[in-house]
């Protein structure tokens, strides 16, 4: 199969129809061979009854309904595990993604070589509000210093394009989606491209991610990449050097307190009790903490950041 098209959605029964015949008009026109993967992330309007209909019609069309909201992530996640198309496609279910791309990241994907090409939203400006693109800018602008891919300016936009092998590879959990680039990067895979896409006004109800929030939870989850990236299979070299850092610092003042006490005793000078002063217990508690961070390296360490758990979705049905 050419291209397995995954598309998350929630409350965007209005919109879906539509969304299914531009694809399809694409996917006849450039003879691709494709499927059409529908994540309904629990819906609470008709999308998933509108997923069935359209599945009843056209053989292309799969869906797998999730009981409850999970987010974008687990829902990409899922359709991952499904698609089978040498290419895959993601795309908002709004129609603010245009399908006309697809023709393009395909090739860029099987003729250039690409592991990765993420579209780079041109016209934000139409219809966005400054809550939503503030913060856009900002988050990308992070998101590149951070993670090192400087060529990308659009870090969280819905539509891209990737080998097979790199969804199987990567593991999109929590809000990850947003950081699908580094990740793929973790992952070995180091061709990443971008692409300018047209990006549409709303048509059908209202955005699902706006607000400031996203800012906030964006940098929330990049330290949390970064950090599991630079340290997650790692931990006791974090933990273990600040905690035999702070640890030696403080043993050497405990030292140094005791040492100027028994000079003073040696000369016959008069000096407070050793446990009198605040450097003492400054001293101590340092030794405290310092041993309490390295002990949290060794469980790290053991740990490893493993969880069977973590990407088991309760799932109705699927199609």
């Amino acid at each position: 199969m050419d291209i397995s098209v995954i598309v998350p959605l929630y409350n965007e029964d209005e919109s879906l129809a539509e969304l299914h015949a531009w694809i399809k008009r694409v996917m006849d026109e450039n003879k691709f061979s494709y499927e059409i993967i529908f994540v309904n992330d629990g819906s609470t309007d008709n999308s998933w009854g509108v997923i069935e209909a359209l599945a009843k019609e056209h053989p292309e069309v799969h869906g797998i309904r999730f009981r409850r909201n999970y987010g974008k992530s687990p829902a990409l996640f899922c359709g991952f595990e499904r698609a089978v198309g040498n290419v895959v496609i993601t795309m908002d279910a709004d129609l603010q993604d245009s399908p006309d791309e697809i023709p393009e990241l395909y090739r860029m994907i099987v003729a250039d070589g690409y592991d990765l090409v993420s579209g780079f939203k041109m016209n934000r400006k139409q219809g966005d509000p400054l809550s939503k693109t503030i913060p856009t800018k900002l988050f990308n602008a992070t998101a590149r210093r951070v993670s090192g891919i400087k060529n990308l300016h659009d870090f969280n936009c819905g539509l891209k394009a990737y080998k097979n092998e790199v969804v199987k590879n990567i593991e999109v959990y929590g809000e990850m989606h947003r950081y699908i680039p580094y990740l793929a990067k973790n992952a070995g895979f180091n061709k990443i491209g971008e692409k300018p896409v047209h990006h549409q006004a709303r048509q059908h109800g209202v955005s699902k991610f706006m607000g400031w929030n996203r800012f906030v939870n964006g940098y929330l989850d990049l330290l949390s990449l970064w950090f599991i990236d630079s340290f997650g299979l790692k931990p006791m070299h974090i933990f273990g050097f600040v905690g035999t850092l702070i640890f030696m610092v403080g043993f050497i003042a405990v030292v140094c307190v005791g040492g100027f006490k028994l000079w003073a005793l040696s000369n016959g000078e008069p000096r407070a009790l050793v446990t009198d002063t605040p450097y003492f217990y400054i001293a101590l508690t340092m030794m405290i903490i310092g041993t309490q961070l390295f002990v949290a390296g060794f469980l790290g360490d053991m740990i490893s950041r493993n969880s069977q758990e973590r990407n088991k979705y309760q799932i109705s049905k699927t199609i």
